[in-house]
């Protein structure tokens, strides 16, 4: 089936100022992730852990808005224009995946 085991067999090559933005929101979630386990060595109040932990969680989401927008201005429309429809069984796949 199209579009399984993508991760392999297909790539996407991303502008350099797609590739440093994407790559600058990662750097801060890491930080961010660094920080939560910070708290935990230093026995932060769980609420204080949670509110940052939730944040990391918005900060992955909109991380993820921006590439799923990326991905279906360029991957999904160019393959619909090549006649490859299949893409759209995999886009619904997807979203069934990251919105559970």
């Amino acid at each position: 089936m199209y579009g399984k085991n993508c991760c392999c067999e297909r790539k996407k090559k991303r502008s350099e100022e797609e590739f440093k933005s994407l790559m600058n929101r990662l750097k801060r979630i890491e930080g961010q992730v660094r920080g939560v386990e910070k708290m935990l060595e230093n026995d932060a109040y769980c609420p204080d852990i949670l509110v940052q932990v939730s944040a990391i969680n918005s900060a992955l989401n909109s991380f993820n808005k921006v590439l799923l927008t990326s991905h279906m201005k360029s991957c999904v429309v160019n393959d619909i224009r090549a006649g490859k429809d299949e893409v759209i069984d995999e886009l619904a796949e997807t979203l069934q995946k990251i919105m559970k």
